[in-house]
């Protein structure tokens, strides 16, 4: 097995480090890339006022989710615990006993591939791990490469990889650090890895949660869930908003509850029950044994008290999973939307679709429909909210 070893301080983690990882699994055809936050970096000091050890491993994981490659890309946090200076020799002999027998590669930018002869036991750390180095800039090139790749090779036997990333993001953390407390560098961030950082108030930033726009509670949100959930997340504002248009609500209104529908969707059930405790929701005893109910009433908690939703927002969030009776313009249209955007390919929702248009009502009571025919379909008991909704709408149909 071929493993890549992305080291670094991540300090924030940007879109020039997912670049240079996409393009370093290409070219050696890895089957696992390892990033792995330096705890003490031993060539420099950590910025002051950096984030926490903790915040650098969560948002450097942030950052791997955001590559899509599950199975493939993990986060090791060997070096935040070490004491001392992290040096790459010892942690790539902790790499070889940890996976005995694979192939390591160590994975470095420009600057750091023409000093690495300078580093701690250069000799031992080119006998455990071949060396990938990318260019960071256009401007990087095989003439710059060369002198050092022919050095390498010949003084210690290094085996040499050099990448060229066309288009490589040309910012540093550095940089970026210095942007984020004036407003700017958020597009050479990972949406989620910036929303991470406003949620966190790092590097100096002071958003207010309880008034983002939409472009920050959209990165906010992303912070908070896996990248796969993201298209589910995305499609589902956009037919919330295009139902808006349709029936007269206020656009921008659904597109906060549908960028916050799925905020605690990968909480534990505890964290679930602890939010509902916190801002007493009430919950039946289905929905304190079920994670798929949960998810719905916590979010509605967080939407009102973190993130200052209104009641028409709380409500339809509240309630987006199981619908209910009597249900509000804004709670019938979450509730269509989440079932029927663009990428859900389930029984019965081309109809849906269809009605969403037509017959809000009647959309409702299909969707309720559908929902108990599978709840039955998988013997699981059926939410009493989805069945009065069918019931409720199935009577209004027939009058």
């Amino acid at each position: 097995m071929k493993i890549g070893i992305y080291g670094g301080s991540f300090n924030p983690p940007h879109l020039g480090h997912l670049a240079a990882a996409r393009a370093a699994v290409a070219a050696l055809g890895l089957d696992k890339l390892v990033f792995i936050p330096a705890g003490t970096p031993p060539h420099k000091e950590l910025a002051h006022g950096s984030p926490t050890r903790a915040q650098r491993l969560e948002m450097t994981a942030i950052a791997a989710d955001q590559l899509r490659m599950p199975g493939v890309t993990q986060v090791w946090d060997t070096e935040l615990h070490r004491e001392g200076k992290s040096y790459t020799a010892d942690t790539l002999e902790e790499a070889v006993q940890r996976w005995p027998g694979d192939e390591l590669w160590l994975l470095m930018g420009t600057d750091m591939f023409l000093t690495v002869h300078l580093w701690k036991d250069p000799e031992r750390l080119l006998a455990l791990a071949g060396v990938c180095a990318f260019g960071r800039t256009e401007a990087d090139s095989e003439e710059v490469f060369a002198p050092q790749r022919r050095a390498l090779s010949e003084t210690f036997g290094a085996k040499i990889v050099t990448v060229s990333v066309p288009g490589l993001v040309d910012v540093s953390s550095t940089r970026l650090r210095e942007l984020l407390p004036q407003g700017k560098g958020r597009g050479s961030l990972p949406e989620a890895v910036y929303g991470y950082i406003l949620r966190e108030k790092l590097y100096g930033t002071h958003a207010d949660l309880g008034r983002l726009d939409l472009e920050d509670l959209r990165c906010v949100s992303y912070s908070m869930v896996k990248a796969q959930r993201l298209a589910h997340i995305r499609g589902t504002e956009e037919e919330a908003a295009r139902l808006a248009r349709r029936w007269g609500a206020d656009e921008e209104r659904m597109r906060r509850a549908a960028i916050l529908h799925d905020c605690t969707k990968y909480l534990t059930h505890q964290e679930h029950l602890d939010i509902c405790d916190r801002y007493g929701v009430e919950l039946c005893p289905l929905e304190r044994a079920t994670d798929k109910l949960l998810h719905a009433k916590s979010g509605a908690a967080l939407a009102r008290h973190v993130f200052g939703a209104d009641d028409r927002i709380y409500e339809a969030i509240l309630y987006h999973t199981t619908a209910r009776a009597g249900m509000g313009l804004e709670e019938k249209l979450l509730y269509i939307a989440d079932y029927m955007e663009p990428n859900r390919d389930l029984p019965g929702v081309d109809e849906l679709r269809r009605l969403a248009y037509a017959d809000l009502d009647e959309a409702v009571r299909l969707g309720a429909s559908l929902s108990i025919q599978e709840m039955i379909q998988r013997g699981r008991e059926i939410h009493h909210d989805t069945q009065e909704a069918f019931e409720y709408y199935e009577k209004g149909n027939e009058a």
